[in-house]
């Protein structure tokens, strides 16, 4: 698990005086009536449904990119395992169906709230208020353990999608379908920053980031095809520029000349005759003896059929060193 690390907090910014006729941007998000607490999740048929859970406060505040968002306050007054185990229930809600207007099944929350516009559940958040009754320490471990007892609900599922066709690099993504954006942030941090600066940790994201940043999945199938759509550029211009180097030296080749055949050997001639040793063009080989490197067919035929001298007769033929 990657440690949460606190970041320093920042002093409160000092009041901006009012120029004349200067409307100042609130800091906040949404407006009062943005606001409902103490709502309960359950089947609309059933208050008692063991999928429900009562948020603390649900923000619909679309024109800051927050659709909905269902808020939870922890006081640091019950156990992580307590607080962890709300988002299962958060996650069992999202999940149930039911049957819209045209028969098909959609998610029980989005009869009452809209598409939040990305992919995955709708996020929720934890506002910690430890007060005095935690030091920075303990609420650090308590994050900490309240994101691994989570895991399951927001680190979605992952998926080795590999680096493309022919590519060494190995890639992958995760999928955030069926998985809760949650979000920790401190109520000091809110009140000392406002919610519209880096105030907010997003379990699996590893830092403090600004909200748009935090509901963001770098990661996500998108990404990956993002990275390999630019593997495939990447292998395209390298095959362009193979293609082309080889059109350059099929050119160049083209240009050269040819090279020119090399002569022929010259055939030693025969020692007597001086003619080709390989005979006259025509000369019928089957009758001739066996080719003894000097002399040509015809040459070998009358040595053969010459009368042997007395030495010859006595010892017999020797035949001569080459």
């Amino acid at each position: 698990m990657v440690e949460m690390q606190a970041a320093p907090m920042a002093p409160p910014a000092p009041e901006q005086a009012r120029a004349p006729g200067l409307v100042l941007e609130p800091h906040g998000m949404g407006w009062i009536g943005s606001w409902s607490t103490e709502v309960p999740l359950n089947l609309p048929t059933s208050r008692g449904n063991r999928a429900g859970v009562r948020a603390d406060a649900v923000l619909q505040a679309p024109e800051a990119g927050l659709p909905v968002l269902f808020v939870e306050v922890d006081n640091c007054t019950e156990s992580a395992d307590t607080l962890a185990a709300k988002f299962e229930k958060y996650l069992r809600y999202f999940r149930l169906k039911t049957k819209n207007p045209l028969g098909s099944d959609s998610p029980v929350w989005r009869t009452q709230y809209p598409s939040t516009g990305r992919e995955g559940r709708p996020p929720v958040v934890v506002v910690f208020n430890p007060g005095t009754r935690t030091g920075p320490q303990a609420l650090k471990n308590r994050m900490n353990t309240v994101m691994e007892l989570t895991r399951l609900v927001w680190s979605g599922s992952y998926h080795g999608a590999g680096g493309g066709y022919g590519a060494e690099e190995r890639d992958g993504y995760y999928d955030y379908a069926d998985a809760i954006p949650l979000l920790f942030t401190t109520l000091d941090r809110l009140q000392t920053s406002g919610p519209r600066t880096a105030v907010w940790w997003r379990c699996g994201h590893g830092q403090w980031e600004t909200l748009p940043d935090t509901l963001a999945n770098p990661d996500d199938h998108d990404a990956w095809y993002a990275r390999d759509e630019q593997r495939r550029r990447q292998r395209e211009e390298a095959e362009q520029r193979r293609q082309q180097e080889w059109a350059v030296e099929r050119e160049r080749w083209a240009q050269e000349p040819d090279p020119e055949p090399e002569p022929a050997p010259e055939a030693t001639p025969c020692e007597r005759c001086k003619g080709p040793i390989t005979g006259p063009l025509g000369y019928d080989l089957e009758f001739a003896p066996p080719e003894d490197g000097r002399h040509c067919p015809a040459c070998r035929t009358d040595l053969r059929q010459q009368y042997p001298t007395l030495r010859q007769a006595v010892f017999g033929r020797r035949s001569r060193s080459k």
